[in-house]
């Protein structure tokens, strides 16, 4: 179903769902570890930045003893690109937006690769 037959509620609501899905789903130890981050999701990225997912903060690795009172880091996803990209199959939708989840927490624990 596309977004002119479910509503644009109803279609934000399944996206964040597929988010929340990638959470929920993440093992318990990488779960605990995951310190002061916030994940939001929004229309589009800043500037029209090619971009699906944005990792905004210190890492873990990075902070030192001085860390504490701070604002959260910030994983966003950009749900136009994913839902553009993918929308047609809401399956392949559902495991993009878990793999870019997935990339940018390993950006705030600092393991993702370069790519």
């Amino acid at each position: 179903m596309n977004e002119p037959e479910e509503g644009l509620f109803e279609a934000y609501e399944r996206f964040e769902e597929y988010a929340r899905e990638a959470l929920d789903a993440l093992p318990p130890d990488l779960r605990s570890q995951m310190s002061n981050v916030e994940i939001v999701v929004e229309d589009e990225p800043p500037g029209g930045q090619p971009l699906l997912g944005l990792y905004q903060g210190i890492p873990l690795t990075k902070r030192s003893s001085f860390y504490s009172g701070v604002l959260p880091d910030k994983i966003t996803i950009y749900r136009g690109p994913l839902e553009r990209l993918y929308g047609r199959d809401q399956e392949t939708l559902r495991r993009q937006v878990r793999r870019v989840v997935l990339h940018e927490i390993a950006h705030h624990s600092e393991s993702a690769t370069s790519a």
